[in-house]
């Protein structure tokens, strides 16, 4: 990838900072997987937040699963009492106006989060800020969370100065609200976790060997990369023209082909992603679902150095059959029986 640093923050450039990353949902190893695309070093230290070193401010625009990241000031213990002697002890190079913004994570603490936002802001009065919590110049978010994470107990407050927050519009984009619609099409926020996990963004090709209605192509374009879908319908490659058309700038090619054998040259893309059809048996473009999918993997080894493949089950065994490794494999379960596999795969 050419281009600046996508670990660089474009506000503080010093990597040396540590930045605090609020997560989203109820998974933090899948939200810290997405947040790596935007960030460097970055480690879960409580419930529903993270530390990072370094951050691309542009990229944590784009997560689904991060809410924000901060310039971590102070971390301390998860008490107001804690919090406040923190700020009062921390070096601080701002000056004008201010507003405090506190969270229970989770509700894990019962921490008090407007006796926090009370007392936090009476310490940077003291220390010269003006209270403005409509337009301020800085925003100070104060995190409390409390849990256990990887079998360590972990009750901490973090404090820090807000630096970017991601861009919550995905509502505008809800599957039934698209030119063209299918019953099963993957929601705006899923899909754009999983193109940020395989590494889209600017200057890079995503290739989705079964585009359907064209959702993750969308999300990937969104983020900036070069978007190439195929499917064996001629009623899917229409309709995911007719979504990138309306709904991408530039829209994207889209190809009637079949996802074993693609029409395209080794080490076309820089990654591939796709939803894999669920269900005991599947037939399309006359090949059974196993044969389907383990010629699909074959086909995007051959193409890309990197994938994200979601399933109903796992697909593991013809992943490393196909010469991938499996960096990863979540389990998110979307309602009743149905569970994901979303599989993280390099070559």
């Amino acid at each position: 990838m050419v281009g600046r640093d996508r670990h660089a923050d474009s506000r503080h450039p010093a990597v040396s900072t540590v930045y605090c990353l609020e997560l989203a949902g109820d998974d933090d190893a899948f939200a810290a997987c997405e947040a790596r695309s935007a960030a460097s070093a970055l480690e879960v230290a409580a419930p529903g937040v993270a530390t990072a070193r370094g951050i691309d401010a542009d990229g944590v625009r784009t997560l689904a699963y991060t809410h924000a990241a901060s310039d971590l000031i102070a971390t301390t213990d998860a008490e107001v009492d804690a919090a406040e002697a923190a700020l009062r002890a921390a070096a601080i190079d701002r000056t004008g106006s201010v507003a405090v913004r506190a969270r229970d994570v989770r509700s894990t603490t019962g921490c008090s989060t407007q006796t926090a936002e009370r007392r936090l802001g009476a310490v940077l009065v003291d220390r010269g800020f003006s209270v403005d919590l409509d337009d301020p110049d800085h925003e100070l978010r104060v995190l409390f969370s409390a849990g256990e994470v990887d079998g360590e107990r972990r009750d901490r407050c973090f404090i820090g100065w807000l630096t970017v927050e991601s861009k919550r519009d995905f509502g505008e984009r809800r599957p039934t609200d698209r030119p063209f619609f299918q019953p099963g099409s993957m929601a705006p926020l899923d899909a754009r976790a999983l193109v940020n996990i395989a590494g889209a963004g600017p200057d890079t090709r995503v290739v989705d060997p079964m585009c359907g209605t064209g959702g993750l192509l969308l999300e990937a374009g969104l983020v900036g990369s070069a978007v190439v879908g195929v499917d064996a319908q001629w009623k899917m490659t229409r309709g995911s023209r007719e979504n990138l058309d309306a709904l991408l700038d530039g829209g994207g090619e889209i190809i009637h082909g079949d996802a074993t054998a693609l029409p395209m040259v080794d080490d076309c893309a820089d990654a591939v992603v796709f939803d894999a059809p669920y269900g005991r048996q599947s037939k399309i473009a006359r090949h059974e679902l196993a044969d389907l999918v383990g010629g699909a993997l074959a086909e995007a080894r051959r193409i890309a150095p990197r994938a994200v493949v979601v399933a109903d089950r796992s697909w593991e065994a013809e992943a490393e059959d196909a010469g991938w490794t499996v960096d990863r494999r979540f389990e998110r379960r979307v309602h009743g029986t149905l569970v994901r596999h979303v599989h993280v795969l390099s070559g």
